[in-house]
Formats: structure tokens, sequence, C-alpha cells
């Protein structure tokens, strides 16, 4: 998260806010005292039909940025602004395949990729590698495949999983891309989160996932991306959430804090989590960092699927949250600058956390609505 690599799934860095207009002035300034569901439908529709060109940018991380537009409209309940057997059409034509099952064994990941041009053949030093295929990709991939009704029976699990096993790492960590990359607990996330969606954990080693996260627990309570890495609200998310897929911790983490199931150590988690509510009501992700809406959602869904959300203010984060809601509909990372499409998904997703009427209630762990995550 501290750079633009494999941006993905999360971002620490600013991820690219794309202006959709010219800048708020400084002497029109806009507030919305109420959460303007419409707004949001017309931003996230727009961004279905065509993405503005500053997003060009950001061509390799296509199925991630649908992600954020078809999983925002499940939220806003408004998925009959899409076609969904189009959507399935397009998002199963990004997964790689195996020309045989021997191929199984070449050390490539058969999963989705991330965009158009990942899958054109590249050429080095003579050699062809055409397999681009990413896990955050493939978790983009698969959550969309739920969100629009696809029975993932129908989907070649087998050498995804198959192959899934060679980017996990000695440590328990796992590698986004069968080529080498940074390895760490947000690719341990769409590890397990794939498992999940495929109902089948032979992708991964889930003991030695376990160790990995318990490892990244730093002296302060919070997780690192890596051990020994600062704490920061995305880790914390993806490590917490991935003990919770994988089956390690249950609803009632909070009362047996101390179970050995685990061994995270969830009260001193839970401090550190409660010290990122900022004076202004928002978030931050980590110490001495401003608000940020994104992490509504991170820390937030942290609390929640730990059963403790009810010691988040959610009033004063209700109020931030609002601050940051532009009259383009989406939200932006902080009040007064343009939305983008991940801080307007992770902005309709805290809402959802806080109950906002007319919202489709969140599977936290998983990142998609609990009717998507139940096939309902």
């Amino acid at each position: 998260m501290e750079d633009d690599r494999d941006r993905g799934l999360l971002y620490d860095s600013d991820p690219p806010s794309p202006s959709l207009s010219p800048p708020l002035s400084p002497t029109r300034p806009f507030a919305l005292t109420f959460f303007d569901r419409e707004r949001h439908v017309t931003f996230l529709e727009m961004m279905y039909h065509m993405l503005p060109r500053p997003y060009q940018s950001q061509e390799i991380n296509h199925l991630t940025l649908a992600y954020f537009v078809i999983s925002g409209l499940d939220i806003l309940d408004a998925l009959d602004r899409v076609h969904k057997d189009a959507v399935a059409d397009w998002v199963l034509s990004f997964q790689a395949h195996p020309r045989s099952k021997a191929d199984l064994d070449n050390g490539q990941f058969y999963g989705f990729h991330g965009s158009r041009s990942s899958q054109f053949p590249s050429k080095d030093n003579a050699i062809f590698t055409p397999n681009g295929s990413h896990l955050a990709s493939t978790y983009s991939a698969l959550a969309i495949l739920k969100i629009v009704g696809y029975n993932l029976s129908n989907i070649d699990s087998e050498s995804m999983l198959t192959s899934m096993r060679n980017l996990q790492q000695s440590d328990g960590s796992f590698m986004p891309i069968h080529i080498g990359a940074e390895r760490d607990l947000r690719f341990l996330y769409c590890a397990a989160a794939i498992c999940f969606m495929l109902n089948n954990w032979n992708g991964m080693d889930r003991e030695k996932a376990k160790e990995y996260i318990l490892n990244c627990q730093s002296y302060d309570g919070g997780f690192g991306l890596s051990p020994g890495s600062e704490s920061h609200g995305g880790a914390a998310y993806c490590a917490i959430a991935s003990l919770r897929l994988m089956g390690f911790i249950g609803d009632d983490c909070l009362s047996n804090a101390s179970a050995p199931s685990s061994k995270a150590n969830i009260r001193s988690l839970l401090d550190w989590s409660l010290q990122r509510q900022f004076a202004d009501g928002g978030i931050q992700g980590r110490p001495n960092k401003p608000s940020d809406t994104c992490y509504a959602f991170w820390i937030g869904a942290t609390m929640g699927i730990l059963g403790a959300n009810k010691f988040i203010d959610e009033m004063a984060l209700r109020s931030f949250l609002l601050t940051c809601q532009s009259e383009y509909g989406g939200f932006a990372k902080s009040p007064g600058v343009l939305p983008d499409l991940y801080h307007s998904y992770y902005g309709l997703a805290a809402f959802s956390i806080l109950g906002e009427a007319g919202l489709k209630p969140l599977c936290l762990e998983l990142g998609v609505t609990e009717a998507a995550a139940t096939g309902l």
C-alpha cells in the first residue's frame, strides 16, 4: 500500500482521482446533509457505460474498476441498471486457461487477467509469456460474477486453484502473479476470498497462511502488510477478514478474544482500531494521517467482523462521510476534492455498514452484499 505497484485492490498512497468536471471552487462550497442515493446511482451508471479518459492510466486494473461499479450498484440496490448476462460474459472473457493439464506445473497462475492488454503476449528475451492473470483481478472477477448471479460451479476452478498454490510462498504469504511481485496480506486475502467463493480450499495451505497473518501483527496491536511493517487499517482488514474466511475466528471472537483458535491479540487490535477515529469524526488508516473515506470501510469492517462496531461514534463518522459526498455523485477521499471510483465504492460500503436506509447489508469479510454472498 506504500507505492503504486499492485494497486488493484487496496491503496495507501492516493489513487488517481480523475476529474469529471472542474475542481470545486472555494467560493462555491457544496455540502449535503443527507445521503443522496440517486446521485450515486447516476455516478456509477455513468462509469458503467464509459470511464472518463483519465482512467486510461488504470487500464491494467479494468476488472477491479468494474468491481467497484457493479458492487456499488448492488449496494445501492440498483443492479437493474446493468445487463447482468453481458457483464458475466465480459468478465469470463478475461479468464486464463491452460492448454492442457501439464501446463498446471509450469508455474503460471490460471486466474483472471486484469484487463484486455494484459492478455496480449509479451516478448521477453525471445520467450513469449502471455499469461498475466493476477490474484486481485481474480478476486474482482469472481466477486462480480457472484453479484450478477452467475453460477461459479461453471468456472474451471481446478485449474485456477491448482495453479494458485504456486503463488503461495514458504512463509505462507502469496505473490499476486506468477512472474514475481510483492507478497503481503493483500494477496493472501485475495487467495482466501477466492477459495471461499469457490468453496474449495485446495488453492492454499490455510495453516501456513494463518501463521503468516499472525506474524504480521505488530507490537501496537495493529497489522502490517508484512511482518515487521507499520500497522495499517487495510492490512488489519485483510488479516481479520482472511482469518474469518478461513474459519479461524467466528462470530463470537470478541467475547472469546483469548481463544487459541486464532492466537491473534484481538483486544490489542481493538484498542489500536479505536484510536483511528479522528477528531473530525472520520477514520485514518494509521497514526499521524488525516481521515480518509476508504478507512471508514477498512476499519469499520474490521470492527464489524469482530462484533465491535458499537464502539465507533457512528454519528460523527456519518457526518464526516457526508462532507466527502460529491455534488457529481460518488465520494472523494476527503472534503473539497473530486470523487473517484475507489473512494466512491468504499464510501457506499461504509454507509452500508452504518445501516443507511435503502442500502443492502454487506458480507463484511467478502466485500460484497450479503445477498450476493449467499446467492439469494
